[in-house]
């Protein structure tokens, strides 16, 4: 559920690009493929003529091998909307097969921008006042020491500027056994902890903001959150492999590489594919693909989810330390190495990591490996670098 990409975020150089290859004779490629396979090669397949070595896939091909990640998928669309996907590694490290193309996976906080989505539409139809306190929703829910719902604002929430603490570092252990949690279960486990900050005077990344904004929609429109993102934003902008897991359901429906974590350092990973990710809810509990992920984040930023006003908010970020990265209302913005930033926000929940957004100009690209790193995502935001500048 955290979005790590602040922590050790450089914009790093792009890969060069090789010149043109020959093509191969039909047996030689053949060939060369046979013997990828005999070495546990991840090679690419034969190029034609006119084509160059391609960064992305040699990107992810450095994940697998040099990073250890099981799997790296991506979907990259350049400005004129072609899309390329791309795979590397296994999707079953027992079995030995393929990655599914554009395969589901578990998205973590990519769900926060959903639910942030939700509220701005809210706003827009005057449904919510972002500078409203919480307390104006959901009366005496949260309190603690130093916390209190009557001085902290929706946008303090959806910027992560309230001080509320996060519950995360107390759950990780539930979610490997599987456990499943109502969202107020999540506000009491983090409500045992003091609050971090008095509200509106830092920023820190808390689950917790998310778990009370989704409140908040559920309060104001009657309804679960997951039918609001449904309705609202998955079936009108045609997102045909996202969906909100309902509880009970810890499998992932479609295609998908198996997600995975080594439980030491150097030791064997093991498969946790299957989980209850109602521990994300509001802030991270969504399945989608990279290309769905792309889709969204180019309809956000396009303006077809949001009014200019709501759309102005949510771009409007604070600093997050000295890092160039910035965090706005569920959206973040990062520096490319080319020029200009791109807009996303990435996620992780055991077993998968997902990095990427899209420019202001239309490029998109989604990057995805399948367990989390303990220092590697540097390495996924250098993949998404590459394809958006590329």
């Amino acid at each position: 559920m955290r979005a790590q990409a602040w922590q050790k975020f450089r914009p790093s150089g792009r890969p060069g690009r090789g010149g043109p290859r020959r093509a191969m004779p039909v047996a030689v490629a053949a060939a060369v493929a046979a013997a990828a396979v005999t070495l546990g090669v991840l090679a690419p397949p034969p190029a034609s003529a006119s084509a160059r070595p391609d960064t992305v896939q040699q990107g992810l091909n450095a994940l697998v091998r040099t990073d250890g990640f099981p799997a790296a998928l991506a979907s990259v669309k350049d400005g004129k909307g072609r899309t390329r996907t791309f795979t590397a590694g296994v999707g079953d490290l027992a079995t030995g097969s393929k990655v599914p193309v554009d395969g589901q996976v578990r998205i973590g906080s990519n769900t926060k921008t959903f639910t942030a989505v939700v509220v701005l539409q809210l706003v827009a139809e005057g449904k919510i006042d972002l500078d409203a306190v919480v307390d104006t929703y959901l009366p005496g829910l949260v309190r603690g020491e130093g916390i209190d719902g009557s001085h902290i604002t929706v946008r303090q929430l959806l910027q992560h500027t309230s001080g509320l603490p996060d519950y995360e570092g107390d759950v990780y252990d539930d979610i490997l056994r599987r456990r499943y949690f109502e969202p107020r279960d999540l506000l009491d486990i983090a409500f045992r902890h003091k609050a971090e900050f008095a509200p509106g005077e830092k920023w820190a990344y808390s689950n917790t903001n998310y778990v009370v904004a989704g409140l908040i929609v559920q309060k104001v429109t009657n309804r679960p959150l997951a039918e609001a993102i449904e309705g609202r934003i998955i079936k009108p902008t045609g997102l045909r492999h996202t969906y909100f897991p309902a509880p009970g359901d810890m499998g992932i429906r479609e295609a998908h590489p198996k997600g995975y974590r080594r439980d030491a350092a150097g030791g064997p990973p093991r498969d946790i594919t299957e989980l209850d990710p109602s521990v994300g809810w509001a802030a991270g509990q969504m399945t989608s693909t990279n290309s769905d992920l792309n889709r969204f984040f180019t309809a956000l930023l396009a303006g077809r989810l949001l009014p200019a006003a709501q759309l102005a908010q949510m771009r409007t970020t604070v600093p997050i330390e000295d890092t160039g990265v910035g965090y706005g209302l569920g959206l973040i913005s990062r520096p490319l190495s080319c020029g200009g930033v791109y807009w996303g926000h990435g996620g992780d929940i055991p077993g998968y990591e997902t990095r990427g957004g899209v420019t202001d100009d239309g490029r998109a690209a989604n990057v995805t490996v399948t367990s989390l790193p303990t220092d590697g995502s540097e390495h996924l935001d250098s993949v998404v670098d590459t394809a958006l500048c590329g």
